[in-house]
C-alpha cells in the first residue's frame, strides 16, 4: 500500500512539477508538529516491538 502511495506521490509529481512546493509545505507543516511525529514513528516502529505476552497457567 505505501509503494502504491509513493507511486502516486512521485506520478503526480512528475505530471505536475508545480505541486513540489506544496508538497514541501505540507511536510514541513507536519514534521513541525511533536505530537504527529511521535504518532507517526509509533507507527513505523510498531512492527519491531513485541506486546507483553501472557503468562503461561
Amino acid at each position: 500500500m505505501k509503494w502504491l502511495i509513493l507511486g502516486a506521490l512521485l506520478g503526480l509529481l512528475i505530471a505536475f512539477p508545480s505541486l513540489l512546493a506544496l508538497v514541501v509545505a505540507l511536510v514541513a507543516a507536519v514534521a513541525s508538529q511533536p505530537v504527529v511525529v511521535a504518532f507517526a514513528l509509533g507507527l513505523v516502529a510498531r512492527p519491531w516491538l513485541h506486546g507483553l505476552r501472557r503468562w503461561a497457567r
